[in-house]
């Protein structure tokens, strides 16, 4: 009974000392939380001068001969060599002929009908001569001076209603315009170049029979181009016909001035946009070729220029004063892709000229000092 009563009370004892100690152990364990470090945010910033900005409108197209000829043909027959190729790229002066089509059956008559006409005027020589002593010496020396391998010469100028009488009634006038008439299509056989340039399409080639009403090809000058662009119709009050423009190429490698010759009277009603027109020169140019316009809207004085990211949906930006970032209130008047124009920034402000993630007004920052301060205008 006694052996009992002890394991019992040595079991008690076990437990209580093993509470005790597992409440020591666990009071010995301390679970210390680090404390948060506090961040602060460098900032670049830049100092205010209000200043005037220019509005640049950029636009862009593709360039256009100023001066081009669709070249067709009025005449049937079949196209033949001429002195130099007709192909794609071929370089023409002015005046050179470009196509010539086959015209020996049609001159024939041609030549026919002017041998007619030269033997009518023969055949009323000698009444002329006895009825109108006066008027035959000048008929007599247009009859000399008549070249059947030239064309044919004007008439003689009529000074009297009684030699005008008599040579109407001789069908004169009448052989006599057929036969320019006929002279005038035969010219059409062949096409000469208008002025100096390139030939940028060619539809024919030698032994090709070509139709009245075919197209034969293109035809263009070279050096001096147009350009086609869109301008919104809000900047296009500060646009006028003799302003010059600043061009470049896709690649920024080439820069061109261009001049503004016309524009568009009518507003297109589904981009409320209006089409200026831009002349530009270069000998490296070419039909085609892509361009980006910068049209010299307006200056906006008391203005800066930002980055679009530094604009916030409220029209607000931010500023630094006292290590202390706030917004305040601005006024938008450009916007470019990159870019925007403002007014009302308080000159000498310090506004924040990187976007930070997470900014918000009262956010703690730090100044990255740069070496100096800096102007927002661009």
């Amino acid at each position: 009974m006694q052996r009992t009563i002890i394991s019992v009370v040595l079991g008690l004892l076990i437990i209580v000392g093993a509470i005790f100690g597992a409440k020591a152990i666990i009071d010995s364990k301390k679970d210390r939380r680090p404390r948060p470090q506090k961040v602060v945010k460098i900032v670049f910033v830049d100092t205010i001068t209000n200043g005037t900005v220019p509005i640049i409108v950029p636009a862009n197209g593709n360039l256009v001969a100023k001066d081009r000829v669709e070249l067709f043909a009025e005449v049937q027959g079949v196209f033949k060599k001429g002195s130099k190729p007709f192909k794609t790229g071929q370089e023409y002066t002015a005046g050179q002929t470009l196509i010539r089509i086959d015209a020996s059956e049609y001159y024939a008559s041609v030549q026919s009908a002017k041998s007619d006409f030269y033997n009518l005027l023969t055949s009323i020589m000698p009444d002329l001569q006895l009825d109108y002593p006066e008027h035959f010496p000048k008929w007599q020396n247009y009859l000399a001076e008549f070249d059947l391998d030239k064309a044919t010469p004007e008439l003689p100028k009529v000074t009297s209603e009684k030699e005008k009488y008599f040579i109407t009634g001789r069908g004169i006038y009448g052989d006599y315009y057929n036969v320019k008439n006929l002279e005038q299509r035969l010219s059409k056989y062949s096409i000469g170049a208008p002025f100096s340039g390139i030939l940028t399409e060619a539809l024919v080639t030698e032994g090709t029979l070509v139709r009245p009403g075919q197209r034969l090809g293109e035809f263009i000058k070279k050096g001096t181009y147009e350009l086609e662009v869109a301008v919104s119709k809000t900047y296009a009050d500060y646009l006028a016909v003799g302003k010059k423009v600043t061009l470049t190429n896709l690649n920024k490698t080439q820069t061109y001035t261009g001049e503004v010759i016309r524009l568009n009277g009518k507003v297109d009603q589904a981009t409320q946009t209006i089409t200026a027109f831009i002349e530009v020169r270069g000998d490296n140019l070419r039909e085609g070729q892509y361009l980006e316009a910068n049209l010299s809207a307006k200056d906006e004085t008391d203005a800066i220029q930002i980055d679009r990211s530094l604009l916030t949906d409220n029209d607000q930006i931010f500023v630094v004063r006292d290590s202390i970032l706030d917004l305040i209130d601005v006024k938008p008047v450009y916007f470019s892709d990159k870019k925007v124009v403002l007014k009302n920034v308080p000159e000498g402000e310090t506004i924040v000229s990187k976007p930070v993630v997470g900014a918000y007004a009262g956010m703690l920052v730090k100044v990255f000092d740069e070496g100096g301060p800096k102007t927002a205008v661009e």
